[in-house]
């Protein structure tokens, strides 16, 4: 079992990689090789899927983690912290109905969501390992 003290980390891994797997699935789609584009967006989904097991169980067991610093930064902190918790919450029903329209074939609809969802679960798994980096990894 992995120990509660790693899960930040493995968690910000987890949101770099599904962060790099949508980058690549557009890549991917834009050169038009849709098998490419699909495994990288289910490999996406099932990291970010992952993470959010893991982030939900270690807050369980952990608590919340306070940011340790003053002044400016914990503004610049809390600029980013609080879009993307509030993206955070819409992504998985975006990324649900998303997959869900490219599953049914119905690719219209599927692209004119995607256009929202990737830029949006992008942001969030970016973000993701910003507020890591500055809750755990940076010494203020």
């Amino acid at each position: 079992m992995i120990p509660l003290a790693s899960l930040p980390t493995l968690n910000a891994s987890l949101n770099a990689t599904s962060a790099v797997l949508l980058v690549v699935g557009y890549y991917f789609i834009r050169r038009k090789q849709v098998s490419a584009h699909k495994a990288c967006m289910v490999s996406a989904f099932l990291a970010s899927a992952v993470f959010l097991t893991s982030y939900v169980y270690y807050h369980y067991y952990h608590g919340s983690t306070p940011f340790p610093a003053g002044g400016w930064v914990r503004g610049v902190y809390f600029a980013i912290l609080i879009p993307h918790v509030l993206l955070a919450a819409l992504i998985l029903p975006l990324a649900l109905v998303t997959l869900y329209r490219a599953w049914k074939q119905d690719f219209a609809r599927h692209r004119r969501l995607a256009r929202w969802t990737l830029p949006l679960w992008l942001f969030v798994s970016v973000t993701g390992v910003i507020i890591y980096w500055m809750l755990y990894e940076i010494r203020w």
